[in-house]
């Protein structure tokens, strides 16, 4: 196989920061052999003198499109929704396999343009398990958002969240939480209660650090996983929590609901936040089946209708989280998923890529005949 061009493009999704490529790791595809092209973009949280640093060929940003078919394009989130075809293979977060909203006719414009999708949620080791994620900085995030929440609901009762902005590194946003839940700490009778449902994964271990490092005692710290969760919700013990932090990984079965309006309503509630980290509003199979909308960095928040005497209840449903700390997520994600990029010159055999091929087909079989064509 000739050598393999890879083409890191800028992200084109609103205040994404990420990068699945760091210079670190350009430099070590370039000193393996690879060819790396780079997007220039003024949003990625490195810079691009840091990619010319290391020795990468830098392009215009939005080139991909024009690039020759044999180069891969590397990039996190779904491209504009703008029904074009695509020739090229790209590695990337297609959010397309699991039947949400538009997955056909995403999946069908790599099927009908000629191209192939990697996606990246589903590059596994033989074991089944993912070589690379973002979920401990999904975690750290969410629960560093929740935490802001609940001091501002506290602070400003009846007034939204305003903008969360960009962090430059994870000590910076630590900064800030800790300040606004100290500031908050007088307007209740007790610290933050904060239940983490999946705590005991990646995206739950961010979680928790994130309420540690923010000052949360340890006894306000509620960790459930599997076995807490095996007798089936609604769960009491979420409503008498001031934050719920989910941070389930969504399987192919249905599970019961860890919340619903029901359950929400009744007399007593002290919840006030549900940060919704697994996020997936418009799977059948979400535990957490209370909103729709997904929220964003500038409006962060939304309000759940709910009844009964309790205090307001916002919802978090931010789908980029880790670019609120795009640095310290995309070094270990690009540290991660680099072993897998130094075998793309074997991608025909090497078992990651093959894997991640067949299930791409595997999907692209189940399009209706209209989107496939």
């Amino acid at each position: 196989m000739s050598t393999t061009v890879i083409h890191l493009r800028s992200e084109s999704k609103p205040l994404e920061r990420r990068s699945p490529l760091s210079p670190a790791s350009v430099k070590a595809l370039l000193e393996a052999g690879y060819v790396v092209h780079v997007e220039r973009s003024p949003g990625r949280i490195y810079r691009d003198e840091e990619f010319e640093a290391v020795g990468a060929e830098m392009v215009p940003e939005g080139s991909w499109p024009n690039a020759p078919k044999g180069h891969i394009i590397a990039g996190l989130k779904e491209l504009p929704d703008d029904g074009s075809l695509l020739p090229h293979t790209h590695i990337q977060f297609g959010h397309c396999y699991k039947n949400q909203d538009g997955w056909a006719e995403y999946l069908s414009r790599f099927a009908n343009g000629g191209g192939t999708l990697y996606d990246i949620e589903f590059l596994t080791n033989e074991t089944g398990r993912r070589v690379a994620a973002f979920g401990y900085w999904a975690g750290y995030a969410g629960a560093a958002i929740a935490l802001l929440a609940l001091s501002h609901q506290l602070l400003h009762p009846g007034t939204p969240l305003g903008a969360v902005p960009a962090y430059d590194s994870a000590p910076e946003l630590i900064t800030d939480v800790k300040s606004s839940v100290a500031a908050a700490l007088p307007k209740s009778d007790r610290p933050p209660q904060v239940i983490v449902i999946g705590a005991l994964g990646r995206c739950g271990n961010g979680a928790i650090d994130l309420c540690r490092a923010a000052g949360v005692p340890e006894s306000s710290i509620v960790k459930w996983d599997m076995a807490e969760t095996a007798k089936g919700g609604p769960f009491q013990e979420i409503a008498e929590s001031d934050i719920f932090i989910n941070c389930v990984y969504l399987g192919a079965n249905k599970i019961p609901p860890f919340v619903t309006f029901e359950s929400l309503s009744k007399p007593g509630r002290r919840l006030r936040v549900i940060c919704d980290v697994s996020l997936d509003p418009n799977n059948p199979n979400n535990p957490v089946p209370v909103y729709k909308d997904y929220t964003t960095f500038p409006k962060p928040t939304l309000t759940l209708p709910v009844e009964g005497d309790g205090p307001e209840l916002t919802v978090i449903s931010i789908d980029h989280l880790p670019t609120l700390v795009a640095r310290e997520a995309s070094d270990e994600f690009s540290s991660l998923l680099l072993p897998s990029l130094l075998a793309l010159n074997s991608r025909n055999t090497e078992g990651v890529w093959t894997r991640a091929e067949k299930l791409y087909k595997e999907k692209v079989k189940e399009l209706p005949q209209k989107a496939s064509n």
